[in-house]
């Protein structure tokens, strides 16, 4: 299986050298960086040469390294179902990149696309409907990115005296944050963790 996907890399890597920046096999799967530039152009390649076929476009994510220059790795999977391997791309981008759009070699793209764009906030160049997906559309913020707290910015609730759902911004109240680890079962007769703190 690795000297098979190292015959594709070779083979990539021969006839789109302007695209491939390195690739490793390794758990038994070829990654390839990519030239963002470059990226369309490698994606027809791998759709329509007869060595690669990778016709299926699987998914799209990236990945959020916030200390590094170039903050994202957006990362594609791809599958050839006549030659049974796939494939990843990686592109590395930073926060104010725009991202090629490849809904012009694959349609399917487009809501991979959006949810990258509504968890991450990455931007894609030539998209034909860049807008949220998965969040609310007065929703502040990407979800996935690491510098986003994890209780969000906005609490969203059914009011009942109002009968409507409600937006305020969100409060975390001290006392629901101290923790006593006493045992509530008074009458134990086994000790658990914390009810030490008993005596």
């Amino acid at each position: 299986m690795s000297e098979a996907l190292e015959e594709l890399a070779a083979h990539i890597a021969l006839k789109r050298p302007d695209a491939v920046l390195s690739h490793a096999v390794a758990h038994g799967e070829l990654t390839v960086e990519v030239e963002p530039a470059h990226l369309v152009a490698l994606v027809e390649f791998l759709k329509t040469d007869v060595n690669c076929r990778f016709s299926t476009l699987v998914d799209i994510t990236a990945v959020d390294w916030p200390t590094r220059p170039e903050r994202f790795d957006v990362v594609y999977h791809f599958l050839s179902m006549w030659r049974n391997q796939r494939i990843r791309l990686k592109i590395t981008v930073d926060e104010e990149a725009m991202v090629p759009s490849l809904t012009g070699v694959h349609p399917s793209a487009n809501w991979f696309e959006r949810e990258v764009f509504d968890m991450f906030g990455l931007l894609f160049s030539g998209h034909p409907d860049l807008r949220r997906i998965l969040t609310d559309y007065g929703f502040r913020g990407h979800p996935l990115r690491k510098d986003f707290p994890t209780t969000g910015y906005t609490e969203v609730r059914w009011d009942e005296a109002q009968k409507r759902v409600v937006y305020e911004p969100v409060k975390l109240v001290q006392e629901y944050r101290q923790f006593d680890f006493l045992s509530p079962w008074e009458g134990a007769t086994y000790v658990l963790p914390g009810d030490e703190k008993k005596a």
